[in-house]
């Protein structure tokens, strides 16, 4: 049976705010008899808003009032209602997610267009969702290698690695178009960090100083080295460690990346060419895609077209809901409805090897810590490897070593499967653990990373929950 939505996608980057609306079909791919696979089979962009630099009152503030002035004119332009709208996303990203108001922005969006997935996208996160809008998991996927988007915006430049379509690592560093701004001729802004690194290399500027083009591609040029680094084509330097964000750490060294992809505002002019005037967009985000382009180091990697650029980050969202039989869940009471859950889901290659399934956990919970701790999250897997009573066994003990610390912290450990063994495994962590933890133990789901859920109030005397599912749609 298939479904005709309307979705809408906000983002809110440190460089540019737009928006797209999309038509999404979804369908259930899967027999009467199987696990239900919802996809969206059918995707038409409706409308593509301007876009537009996102209005700042300050280097540490948004400008909310003006943002929302321009998400409700796109409204308007698009011929759009907010009851028209039966999904979507607002997204806040890049270094735009560490101002002041960051949140606040959010909450006065997402109340116009309904109970939307709202996320402030860590430099992780981000890393993921602009790699997916990009292609990079496809491509990984397709030509059977280890594939890394470097998402190039205004402030950072967030890299994820995909291996054969599976997430391998995420990082990101200070490097970005706007990190050096320019107007009326002479430079108004430089980010301290790049005020080092240009100082590193023996080049003089300062705010005030007229853009000189040589001078500032010469910056540009060590910035993209910073990058090659940051992907092992080139061993980093006594700075490198510095530039990454929030004190960040580095991309795994294994997997070697064999094929590139660019996405950002950055991307738009490494693949489409440059304006006629470099310092159009007010900044050096032209010359540095110039140096990357130019980046011997980086030419050394095959790199690939990208499905989007400036657009990469999302398109819209679409939502799914199934029911989820009770005779195979297990959940503790008091603890449902809860919306809007980030999934981190284990391929079947990890869930294999105890060791490998302990250790995907303990890396990918690291994508959903914020500053004020570890954020709510869904860990999502086949469960078709552990079946018996001692594997089952095996698999409790295994998630409760993974998943330590939110069984430490204030969030219940909730648990989305495939196949139906959530009744038992619930029951089996649930003796381990001595009951002193709220688990939420659902089957018969299918996500993936990207995706949210929302697991609502049990019905049916309690024998069925049911679960929606939030897929970010990206524009492949």
């Amino acid at each position: 049976m298939k479904e005709t939505i309307l979705s809408v996608g906000i983002d809110i980057g440190t460089s540019t705010t737009q928006l797209i609306f999309s038509r999404l079909t979804i369908e259930n791919l899967a027999s009467s008899y199987m696990v239900p696979r919802i996809r969206i089979v059918d995707k038409e962009v409706t409308y593509r808003s301007e876009i537009y630099f996102t209005p700042l009152l300050s280097q540490t503030e948004i400008d909310a009032e003006k943002v929302k002035g321009i998400i409700e004119r796109e409204y308007r332009k698009a011929g759009m209602k907010p009851e028209d709208l039966q999904t979507g996303a607002v997204i806040i990203t890049g270094e735009t997610a560490r101002k002041q108001n960051a949140n606040s922005v959010l909450a006065s969006l997402s109340s116009m267009a309904g109970d939307f997935v709202v996320a402030t996208a860590g430099p992780d996160l981000e890393s993921v969702l602009s790699a997916k809008g990009a292609g990079a998991d496809r491509i990984s996927e397709e030509k059977r290698i280890a594939v890394a988007n470097i998402d190039i915006g205004g402030g950072t430049s967030n890299i994820a690695l995909f291996q054969k379509g599976s997430l391998k690592g995420t990082s990101c560093l200070d490097i970005g178009g706007r990190l050096i701004k320019v107007e009326n001729g002479r430079i108004s802004y430089i980010y301290p960090k790049i005020q080092k690194l240009a100082e590193r290399h023996g080049i003089r500027i300062a705010v005030g100083d007229r853009a000189d083009e040589s001078t500032l591609y010469r910056v540009c040029e060590h910035m993209a080295d910073q990058l090659a680094m940051a992907v092992h084509v080139m061993e980093p330097d006594e700075l490198h460690e510095g530039l990454y964000t929030n004190d960040g750490r580095p991309l795994t060294a294994e997997p070697r990346a064999a094929g590139l992809t660019y996405s950002g505002g950055v991307a738009s002019c490494y693949y489409n060419g440059e304006p006629g005037n470099v310092f159009e967009y007010g900044d050096v985000g032209v010359l540095l895609a110039r140096a990357v382009k130019n980046n011997a180091a980086l030419k050394t990697i095959t790199t690939y077209p990208a499905a989007e650029t400036i657009r990469a980050t999302v398109v819209g969202a679409g939502t799914h809901t199934t029911n989820v039989s009770g005779s195979t869940i297990s959940y503790t009471s008091g603890k449902l409805p809860i919306k809007n859950i980030p999934v981190l889901k284990i391929s079947e290659e990890e869930e294999q090897e105890p060791a490998m399934f302990r250790d995907a956990i303990r890396r990918k919970l690291k994508l959903y810590e914020g500053e004020n701790g570890l954020e709510q999250v869904a860990i999502v897997f086949s469960g078709k490897y552990h079946t018996t009573f001692a594997q089952l066994q095996e698999l409790s003990r295994t998630i409760a070593e993974g998943a330590d610390e939110v069984i430490a912290g204030p969030h219940p450990l909730i648990l989305v499967i495939e196949n139906d063994i959530a009744k038992a495994l619930g029951n089996a962590l649930n003796v381990l653990l001595m009951r002193k933890k709220d688990i939420i133990c659902i089957d018969g789901i299918f996500a993936n990373d990207g995706d949210y859920i929302d697991i609502g109030e049990p019905v049916a005397q309690g024998r069925v929950v049911p679960v929606v599912t939030k897929t970010l749609i990206f524009n492949t």
